[in-house]
This record gives structure tokens, C-alpha cells and sequence, in this order.
């Protein structure tokens, strides 16, 4: 089974199943994929992390997130005044770190792929030269962002017909994306960090004012680590370490709800809303204070992810009183988010799984197109603390630990998880949403452990979700009762509503003993597809 956010992907997925490949070699074909059919997010110019669960057992994590450029410094965003220069990390060529996808999906290939590497891009290939209709969810992305695309020199007529964007059913051809492809499926990686395109990497570069080199490129690497395991009520848990922060703040987020009875809460109660809440409001204060690229910074992981510290949360924790986050910090005015990352989540038929999140960041990336090579740049410098104190685009604010240096990985949220009991598989899961991507995914995961519903109304359950700063509770619209919301109101919580929290894509199993049933589901706050056999 495969679950993604576009059909187009998730069947080209499939058919690598049905040729007899694994779920790497899926995971392979549907990256690709989604490069060509979902440019939002889907991307060969970013990066992200997997997470794999292989047939006899073991668990792996590929850490392919991008690099700061080589050439790049603490206060690049900053003025002379000291104060952050706007948009200079959201937009443009500054703000792009080098790429780690394809490295990622090349690595991962090499040590547990099985089909020939250029069978698993051709699907991307093929769609990238001869087109393909454009859906309405696709359609509307162009059109919000037709002003910041038509910018983009290198963006050309890729995606606007006659000065407008695409709309739907009309084809999109992305002839210079396909060639740019067909030197990776002849070349592997190389085919990406050297030769033509790294030369036009690079060039793009130097015309724009941006830092990547192709030394930044040579340079480049991927690392394997040992995946973040939480035990929650008998079940293993495995998901992405620092500089993805989603292990560490799940881990704490579950460790501490563990603690609580919730199902006898009743899911979304008031009861329930606050504990999660006053929980995630520690996590994220963590996340702000301790985390970065281990690489660069040393934090407390073992602590965090304890027990022991789940306990020293809840004793902090007033069962019917809003804490307060101007407690632990000051606090700084809330920013915009933005759901533009993806997930994809894979079994094969042996019972290898794959949990992959990646992203360009915010949508479209940084909204440049690299000239002669056709796919969009990143803008992952925005993860990275421009200044402390001050947040990101998605809100989040953070301190030295996570300020810039060369060659140091941003922080994330991104939060792939594979979920087994007993040594079988239970689910496999993540999701899109920025910050908001962490609370998601430990919903799910208490929506199917602790109110054992399954697969499609754990991912179409309403959502919350609070982060520290802003000392706000977000809820989905009609997510939560008249009765909740005020009673939360009373007890000093500020709430605001918005229209949806992360896309889920999610493949559960059925742990009856006698059974191998896969049950998946995409969630429908987006427009992703279900296929398997």
C-alpha cells in the first residue's frame, strides 16, 4: 500500500510494488513523483527525513535534510542595525540550503533498494515530458501564488499559459525538469551534485546573489542515526532525531500523556484539550530552549525523551488551570504557517515500511526556479534562528542552539513514525503543517491507541494544537463543542480557530493474528490517494 498526496504518485508507487519492489523502491518512485506533480512541496531542491522499518525487524533513519552553504553566517538576515531583514530568508536565492533529496533517496536506494535505480525514476520522467492534467487543489496553489512565480525569471511559462497560472484539467509540461531528471536516473546522485545540473545550480547562484557552490554540492552528505524510540502503553514507537525535533517533542508529548487516563476524558472534551495542551506547552518550550543540529550542538536528548522527565512535566501541570507561557519566557509577537511539506507513507508485501516527510519549506520554496534545469530551490534558512527571540514563518522561536552556521542542518518538525507491537506493524504515519506537525501526528497516534478508532477517523478526528508562543490553543472550525470552548475560556485559555491542522496520510494494520490487512487513508482536509491490492 501506498498513501501520498497525489494519486499520480501514490499508483506509480504501487505498480513498483506489483513489478516486485520494495518499499524503498516505492519511496524512491513516488519522491520523484511528486517532484513533477505536486512542486508545492514534492521537490528534488529540498530535503527531508525517512524513517524504515525493514522486514526482519529493524529500524533505520535517514537524516537528509539541507545544509547551510558553506559561505554562509550567524548574521547574514540581519541588518547593520542588527535588526532582521524582511523576507530575506523566505524569498530568493539567500534563503535556499543545499538540496538533500536526492542525495537521500539515492542512499537510502543503495542500501536497501532492489529494482534498478533508473526504473524507479522513470515514472517522474515521463510525467515531467509529457504532462499531465492539473488538478484543482494544484490549480488553486498557482493561482495563490501566481505573483511571487511570475517573478522568478527561470519559472518561465512552466506553470502560466498566456501570463495566467495553469487552471484545472489544462496540461503541465515540465520539459527542463524531465531532462534534469533523466541525468539522476543515468547518474544516481551525481547526477544532481555534479556535472551539468550542479553547473547550473551553481551558476544560478552566482547570477542571483545566492551562496550554494559546487563545492557546497561536493560537500554535501546524508546521515544515517539511530531513530528517537518511545514506548507508549506497549507500543514501539519510532521516529526522526535531532535536527528533525519531532522525536524529542513526541517522545515528550506521549511520555507525559501516558500518565493520564485520556480515553476516560472523552476524546476533544475540555479535560482532554487541556492536559494535551499544558503538555505540548512544555515540549515546545524544549524545543525552543535545547534543540539544533547535533552535529554542531550537544542538548540533553536521553533527559527528554525519559520517563522520568514526563513525570517532572506533570507535576508542573494545574488539572483545571491554563498555564501561562510568558512563565517560562517573554513573548513575541505569533507569525503566519504554512502546511507546505509532504509525507508519504509505504508497506510492501514483507512487511517493510517506509515513513518519509519532506519539503521545500514554505510553498514553493524560496520561488525561484533553477534557470535550465526546471525545479525549485528551497527556503530552509528560515529554520534556522535568525535572531533569537524572533520567530519563523511558522511562529516558532528559537535561540543560539539552532542560529546559523555553515553546514549545519535547520531545525524541523517533521515527524515520520512507524508504530509496531509486539514485533508487528501497526501503523506508519505523518504529515504536513510546520509546527503543527508534531501535535498531529501524537493525535493520531492517541486517537488509535487510547480511543482505538481506526485508520480514517483517527486522521478525519478534529485537531488542536499549541506551541508554546503564541499562548495560543488553535482549533479546527466545529472541531471543538460550544460546551468545551467555554469551559477551556474559563479556565484562562485564548483559543482561535483556523481551517485545518496538517494532511495526514496513514496506513494502519490489522493486528488481528490471523490477518494481514492493510487499512490506509489520505486524509481529506487535501486531495491524496490510497493504493494498494
Amino acid at each position: 500500500m501506498v498513501v501520498s498526496v497525489d494519486s499520480l504518485a501514490s499508483r506509480a508507487g504501487l505498480k513498483v510494488l506489483q513489478e516486485g519492489g520494495n518499499a524503498i523502491d516505492a519511496a524512491v518512485t513516488v519522491g520523484f513523483t511528486l517532484a513533477v506533480t505536486y512542486p508545492s512541496a514534492g521537490n528534488i531542491g529540498g530535503g527531508g527525513f525517512m524513517v524504515i522499518r525493514t522486514a526482519n525487524n529493524s529500524f533505520h533513519a535517514i537524516d537528509y535534510r539541507e545544509k547551510a552553504p558553506i559561505t554562509s553566517a550567524k548574521d547574514m538576515f540581519l541588518d547593520g542595525a542588527g535588526n532582521v531583514i524582511k523576507n530575506a530568508s523566505v524569498n530568493g536565492y539567500l534563503a535556499v540550503g543545499v538540496p538533500g533529496t536526492v542525495m537521500g533517496l539515492w542512499q537510502a536506494h543503495k542500501k536497501f533498494g532492489s529494482l534498478p535505480w533508473d526504473r524507479l525514476v522513470l515514472p517522474a520522467i515521463q510525467l515531467a515530458k509529457n504532462g499531465f492534467k492539473v488538478g484543482p487543489d494544484l490549480a488553486q496553489q498557482l493561482e495563490n501564488f501566481s505573483e511571487p512565480l511570475h517573478k522568478s525569471k527561470a519559472v518561465g511559462n512552466v506553470f502560466f499559459e498566456n501570463g495566467k497560472t495553469l487552471s484545472t484539467n489544462h496540461k503541465l509540461r515540465q520539459p527542463q525538469l524531465a531532462a534534469t531528471l533523466k541525468r539522476i536516473a543515468k547518474n544516481g546522485a551525481d547526477g544532481f551534485y555534479k556535472g551539468e545540473t550542479a553547473r547550473l545550480i551553481a551558476d544560478d547562484m552566482i547570477q542571483n546573489g545566492g551562496l550554494i557552490s559546487q563545492n557546497d554540492l561536493d560537500e554535501y552528505e546524508t546521515v544515517w542515526r539511530n531513530p528517537i524510540y518511545i514506548r507508549y502503553r506497549g507500543y514501539d514507537i519510532y521516529s526522526m532525531p535531532p535536527p528533525s525535533s519531532g522525536g524529542v517533542v513526541l517522545a515528550e508529548i506521549l511520555n507525559t500523556a501516558e500518565l493520564y487516563p485520556l480515553n476516560q476524558y472523552g476524546h476533544n472534551s475540555a479535560g482532554y484539550v487541556h492536559t494535551l495542551v499544558e503538555i505540548e506547552r512544555h515540549a515546545y518550550y524544549d524545543r525552543a530552549r535545547y534543540m539544533g543540529d547535533t552535529d554542531f550542538i550537544k542538548f540533553p536528548i536521553k533527559k527528554l525523551i525519559s520517563k522520568s522527565y514526563a513525570k517532572i512535566i506533570k507535576a508542573k501541570i494545574n488539572p483545571f488551570v491554563a498555564g501561562k507561557s510568558e512563565k517560562f519566557d517573554p513573548i513575541f509577537s505569533p507569525a503566519l504557517e504554512s502546511e507546505e511539506t509532504t509525507h508519504f507513507s509505504i508497506i510492501d508485501k514483507w512487511g517493510n515500511a517506509v515513513s518519509n516527510t519532506y519539503t521545500l519549506n514554505a510553498s514553493f520554496g524560496a520561488k525561484v526556479m533553477v534557470r535550465g534545469a526546471g525545479f525549485l530551490l528551497n527556503n530552509e534558512m528560515d529554520d534556522f534562528s535568525i535572531k533569537p527571540g524572533v520567530p519563523n514563518i511558522y511562529g516558532l522561536i528559537g535561540n543560539d542552539a539552532n542560529a546559523i552556521a555553515p553546514q549545519k542542518r535547520m531545525l524541523s518538525s517533521m515527524t515520520p513514525v512507524i508504530i509496531q507491537k509486539n514485533d508487528r506493524l501497526f501503523a506508519v504515519l505523518g504529515s504536513p503543517g510546520g509546527s503543527t506537525i508534531i501535535t498531529t501526528v501524537a493525535q493520531i497516534i492517541i486517537n488509535l491507541i487510547d480511543f482505538e478508532m481506526n485508520i480514517r477517523q483517527a486522521i478525519e478526528a478534529p485537531r488542536f494544537h499549541h506551541q508554546w508562543l503564541p499562548d495560543v490553543v488553535y482549533h479546527e472550525k466545529r472541531g471543538l463543542n460550544m460546551d468545551t470552548i467555554h469551559i477551556l475560556k474559563g479556565w484562562g485559555y485564548r483559543l482561535k480557530s483556523r481551517s485545518d491542522l496538517g494532511r495526514v496520510q496513514g496506513i494502519h494494520l490489522d493486528m488481528d493474528e490471523h490477518a494481514n490487512i492493510l487499512k490506509g487513508w489520505s486524509d481529506p482536509r487535501g486531495s491524496g490517494a490510497v493504493s494498494g491490492n
